[in-house]
């Protein structure tokens, strides 16, 4: 038995005309053209567009996470942080993000001990889940991790205009979430840069790797400052106000809810229609043996 939902493996190669286009970097014309570069060259530009699609789609999964140390930081700030009903001391809001260090923590060894073993019998995959597997994985739960937000900002905005004051620890199921995503998206970008990097690229693997990180960020700024400009505009009540009871955080959530899961379905396409390198190899491998042998069989018909 298999999962249907399988990445990787259906052929895809780079569209024949960027392919003809790369490809003439290597014909050799006369001078004084510029020195022609070598297949293998020609080769590793295109590998490395074949995974811009994959790296593009992650990016959305950093902008999640950022929420995680700024909105739901406010959040926790305007809830009940005591430790009980009659605790004097209360939690800082900031030391939250323990419950995300917690989640990664606690994902890392379920993954290894519970869900590989369970994952091979669907997959035939000796671990488990394949990387673009994993990172589905991580941007489901992100998704998920945003409509947890936006329900219980939802909840905790209508509890304190009621005049109550609801438990930080609702705000776990998030900071979990986000926290099992990243284990999975971490681990499955690392796992798929570096092996899907050209041999002489492998450099730049955690480069590309880092740079969804950062620009997940970046473009969290942006989409915050774009929000605030566009709810304010005409004088109306602004999503993302200093006091929260006064904004929509819960609609803010559930945009990024939203563009989360609108990423989540650009992923699988993206990610249904990339071939491994290691099986792009193989095949390319296949087509020369039978190339070969047919050579073979022809000249053995000239002989006879």
């Amino acid at each position: 038995m298999t999962l249907t939902l399988r990445f990787g493996e259906v052929d895809d190669d780079t569209p024949d005309s960027l392919a003809r286009f790369l490809e003439r970097a290597a014909i050799v014309e006369p001078w004084p053209s510029p020195a022609p570069c070598t297949l293998t060259d020609v080769e590793e530009v295109k590998q490395v567009l074949r995974m811009l699609p994959t790296w593009a789609t992650t990016i959305p999964f950093w902008m999640v996470y950022a929420q995680m140390t700024t909105f739901s930081v406010s959040q926790a700030q305007a809830m009940d942080r005591r430790l009980g009903a009659s605790a004097s001391f209360q939690i800082p809001a900031g030391s939250l993000t323990v419950f995300l260090v917690g989640s990664i923590l606690v994902s890392v060894p379920v993954y290894d001990r519970l869900v590989v073993p369970l994952a091979r019998r669907f997959t035939a995959n000796p671990q488990g889940l394949s990387p673009l597997q994993r990172i589905f994985v991580g941007l489901l739960l992100s998704t998920l991790a945003m409509v947890a937000a936006a329900l219980t900002e939802s909840h905790r905005q209508d509890a304190s205009l009621a005049g109550a004051t609801p438990s930080v620890f609702l705000l776990v199921p998030q900071f979990f979430l986000v926290g099992a995503g990243e284990a999975f998206t971490y681990i499955g970008q690392l796992d798929f840069f570096l092996r899907e990097c050209p041999s002489g690229m492998k450099t730049m693997s955690t480069g590309l790797f880092l740079s969804t990180l950062s620009l997940g960020c970046f473009f969290s700024t942006a989409i915050v400052s774009v929000v605030h400009a566009v709810t304010t505009s005409g004088g109306r009540r602004p999503w993302l106000a200093d006091d929260l009871d006064q904004g929509s955080l819960h609609s803010f959530y559930w945009l990024l809810a939203a563009i989360s899961a609108a990423n989540l379905v650009a992923f699988v396409a993206v990610a249904r229609g990339y071939v491994y390198k290691e099986k792009r190899q193989l095949a390319d491998a296949g087509i020369q043996q039978q190339q070969q042998q047919l050579v073979g069989d022809d000249d053995v018909a000239v002989h006879a």
